[in-house]
């Protein structure tokens, strides 16, 4: 299972049920790149609990201005649509988890 890559006018929708990780990075981005791997295994090991979304902050501008993204990747996480926590910068996959299993 891929991760979904989700728009300006699809982050509402895609955000507002269960818990989702959000990733704001893009391609040209070698650290977006590097955390790539652990947010595919995430979505793949976690499925039931936690849905993984990428946003592409060079085509969804208004989602990164929305908040606040200054560097990248920043990971946004959210509870049935309310932002919990972000964070900014490579983390390992087991950080990202902590992060998310605070919580779920």
């Amino acid at each position: 299972m891929s991760i979904k890559d989700v728009t300006d006018s699809t982050f509402v929708d895609e955000t507002k049920e269960g818990f989702v990780i959000a990733e704001l990075g893009a391609a040209w981005c070698a650290p977006c790149k590097m955390i790539a791997p652990a947010l595919q295994e995430i979505n793949e090991d976690q499925h039931n609990n936690i849905s993984v979304i990428q946003v592409d902050i060079d085509d969804n501008q208004e989602t990164a201005q929305k908040f606040g993204v200054m560097s990248i990747p920043t990971l946004l996480f959210f509870k049935n649509g309310e932002l919990m926590e972000q964070t900014v910068g490579f983390q390992p996959k087991e950080e990202i988890l902590a992060t998310a299993q605070k919580h779920i």
